[in-house]
């Protein structure tokens, strides 16, 4: 279960619940791959809700690498994510509000 008090979130890949979370390392790896501005420019993408998918599966890459996974972006490809690429995109934009909130902000979404 996904603790959204310390940034966890959950997602359910392949019908194994996984708890995804951006950890300053995996916010570092996240940095590097993206092709395309700073995490800055990547949180006002979201904002805007003019991201990617593959902003959306940096960030899921980058949230499951936080939470423990070993695999890469490859491994996902056949995947599938409960609830779809609107899941994914959901639990994209709920990590990266959950890395850059403040301790009492961005913590009231539902139990995900």
């Amino acid at each position: 279960m996904a603790n959204p008090w310390s940034g966890e979130v959950a997602l359910t890949l392949n019908g194994e619940p996984q708890v995804l979370k951006l950890t300053l390392g995996a916010l570092a790896e996240l940095e590097t791959q993206l092709e395309t501005g700073t995490l800055v420019q990547l949180v006002e993408r979201f904002e805007a809700r003019a991201f990617s998918t593959r902003d959306v599966l940096a960030l899921i890459v980058a949230g499951l690498r936080g939470g423990g996974w070993k695999g890469q972006a490859g491994d996902l490809i056949d995947a599938e994510i409960a609830g779809g690429p609107l899941e994914a995109a959901r639990v994209a934009a709920q990590l990266l509000t959950r890395a850059f909130a403040l301790p009492d902000e961005g913590r009231s979404e539902g139990g995900a």
